[in-house]
């Protein structure tokens, strides 16, 4: 049998990037012959991340539509017009099996050209709210994998198929994990620990939430990803509580999970299929910033089966710290969480997809 070439495009964020990247290595492991060409967009975090991660990357230079400035969209067409004529090229010449789509920009020209040449592709989704490039390429798709129940409200039933949403491998909490853990974030085993992840490039409402009111002497640590912009003065306004210990970026989200009882989080999909799979109890606070408001939409699929506790971003100022310290303290409302946010994992993500790539092909 002739190697697999394969195509995956798509990414943004790390939200886009992770599943991305978690199915071409979950590809790699099973057929180990296999090539893999990412396609992405010039000057976006996939640009760095996918080379970082041993995979060839084409950059298109596709943007997203100005939706406030209609004037600024005029450049914006030129350039998915350029996109659109670089991704018949790169199909061309690479000759794909399959294009698989992780939404974001780039994922739109070059699955809407795969389609205008007959080359089949497969969609992944990972919020509970689909975007508007997947909903547009649904029509041509031979298969949909998606992370949420109930998406058949975006998509046409027959071809969608509950996968879930692929993780970081490298994420299984275990004792020795906990006790690397204490040692490397210079913690107090016997205080509660609550973990604060805003995204990679963190909260500006979550970081305010804490700075207002300050957690001292509680007997409760807080491990904080503050994002880089943020870092310098988090570290001077909280440089004498030896309670917080704000990082620019937790590397090692394997160890702060190990400790946490507790996470408080954005809402974006990687970030919730992770929390999932470990079974931690969590705080969310859906951005308001994001396309269609899913954020909202994807903390609300866990919300009603009490699987999550929800704050909006405009009460989190007030709401978000004294709901985390009283939570954390409560061990009966922390099991359950865990509990039943654990019923809404759905574990080998990755292969399940591999599994369906294989099928089309």
């Amino acid at each position: 049998m002739k190697a697999l070439k394969i195509i995956i495009s798509g990414g943004g964020t790390g939200g886009h990037i992770f599943p991305a990247l978690s199915i071409a290595n979950a590809l790699k492991a099973r057929h180990p012959e296999v090539e893999i060409l990412f396609v992405g967009a010039e000057n976006r975090m996939e640009m760095e991340r996918v080379p970082a991660a041993g995979y060839p990357i084409v950059g298109l230079p596709v943007a997203g539509f100005d939706r406030k400035n209609l004037l600024k969209n005029i450049s914006v067409l030129f350039k998915l017009s350029k996109s659109m004529r670089l991704a018949r090229k790169t199909l061309k010449d690479f000759k794909p099996d399959i294009v698989i789509g992780v939404g974001g920009y780039a994922s739109g020209p070059t699955l809407k050209t795969a389609n205008q040449l007959g080359i089949p592709t497969l969609l992944q989704e990972q919020n509970s709210y689909a975007g508007v490039t997947n909903k547009l390429l649904a029509k041509k798709a031979a298969k949909i994998c998606v992370a949420y129940e109930g998406m058949e409200s975006f998509f046409p039933q027959e071809k969608i198929v509950l996968t879930g949403n692929p993780v970081r491998q490298d994420l299984a909490c275990t004792a020795e994990k906990r006790q690397e853990a204490y040692a490397y974030f210079n913690l107090d085993p016997a205080k509660k620990t609550i973990v604060i992840i805003g995204g990679s490039l963190g909260a500006r409402t979550i970081n305010e939430s804490v700075l207002a009111q300050s957690p001292e002497n509680n007997g409760v640590q807080i491990i904080w990803q503050t994002g880089k912009y943020y870092y310098d003065e988090i570290a001077d306004k909280t440089s004498n509580d030896s309670n917080l210990h704000p990082m620019a970026f937790i590397s090692r989200m394997d160890l702060a999970y190990s400790v946490a009882d507790l996470v408080i989080s954005r809402a974006g999909a990687s970030s919730i299929s992770e929390l999932c799979l470990l079974g931690k109890a969590a705080i969310l606070v859906p951005s308001p910033n994001v396309a269609e408001d899913h954020q909202t939409k994807n903390a609300w699929a866990l919300v009603k089966h009490d699987a999550a506790i929800m704050i909006a971003d405009k009460d989190a100022v007030q709401e978000l710290i004294p709901t985390a310290l009283k939570v954390v303290q409560d061990e009966v409302r922390l099991k359950t969480l865990s509990a039943n946010i654990l019923k809404l994992a759905l574990p080998d993500s990755a292969d399940k997809i591999v599994e369906e790539i294989e099928k089309i092909i």
